[in-house]
């Protein structure tokens, strides 16, 4: 085949766009330009992505900058490809408005999740890293993507919560502005003890935590007077970034309760009941065989 022939075949006129030759020629010129252009915006996003990362910036706001870089770089693709082969946009004003009225009543729900995405990207309400709690379910957010957000739960599961969902919905942060947050111990003694030496103990094995906070000071309280018990409760914060954390400091407060209460002879309660008999009880004597 001689050049002049590979020339005619792709200067063939496959189809006409606007009074515009769209030949063999550009239709083969179209893929190659989008694969240079993908190739070239992916290499350019993880450059501006490496520096970014080695100036320990935000992983939210990093993740928020390529998800711009890869829309701006699409808009880029596409107009240019267009152009290439000289065809012009307003071709395109007629179909692209009947097209986004179908899609728009075809695809209502992921408009949604779509717009939802970005708005938590921009606003940040939720970020990389946070713990959240969303309908019974907590977890550790790893990746906020434009149509769903995924959720590492506690027990490893890995759970895809689509946008909207986050926006319309109560969601718990634990930690949006901070990770400092409250719990308490409750303990219960046996009727007997001495309050105020219970209330000391309580609040010394409290304060040998090093996780609880000494700038909100533990408060013990004597609540109430029980059925079996006299109920004292413990109310502290610490620094934790998930759940695990307060269970770990609410079992080690109980641990050195329990050797603290042996040293002192507190007995911790246990339910008891009283079991009075009316009347009187007859023996009735053993027969013997």
């Amino acid at each position: 085949m001689t050049i002049e022939q590979l020339k005619e075949i792709l200067a063939y006129t496959v189809f006409t766009v606007s009074d515009q030759a769209i030949t063999l020629g550009k239709l083969l010129l179209i893929p190659l330009f989008l694969l240079f252009g993908v190739i070239l915006t992916k290499l350019i996003v993880r450059l501006i992505t490496k520096r970014l990362t080695n100036k320990k910036t935000d992983p939210n706001i990093i993740h928020l900058l390529q998800r711009v870089l890869y829309v701006i770089a699409i808009t880029i693709i596409a107009i240019t490809t267009l152009d290439l082969i000289n065809v012009p946009l307003a071709a395109f004003a007629f179909l692209s408005g009947a097209i986004a009225i179908g899609f728009g009543f075809g695809a209502q729900n992921i408009i949604n999740n779509f717009i939802s995405g970005w708005i938590l990207m921009w606003e940040r309400p939720i970020r990389i890293g946070d713990f959240l709690e969303v309908e019974n379910a907590k977890g550790v957010v790893e990746e906020i993507n434009t149509r769903s957000t995924r959720i590492r739960r506690v027990d490893g599961v890995h759970l895809l919560i689509p946008n909207s969902k986050l926006l319309e919905n109560t969601v718990v942060n634990w930690t949006l502005v901070d990770r400092v947050v409250r719990t308490s111990v409750v303990v219960g003694v046996a009727y007997g003890s001495s309050p105020k030496k219970v209330a000391e103990l309580i609040l010394q094995a409290t304060m040998e935590q090093k996780e609880v906070l000494t700038e909100n000071k533990p408060i013990v309280s004597f609540e109430d007077f029980g059925d079996n018990a006299l109920i004292f409760e413990s109310v502290f914060w610490i620094n934790s970034q998930a759940e695990g954390g307060l269970r770990m400091i609410r079992s080690k407060i109980r641990f050195r309760l329990s050797e603290l209460f042996e040293q002192h002879d507190i007995v911790v309660a246990y339910p008891q009941r009283d079991v009075h008999l009316d009347g009187s009880i007859t023996l009735l004597p053993l027969k013997e065989d």
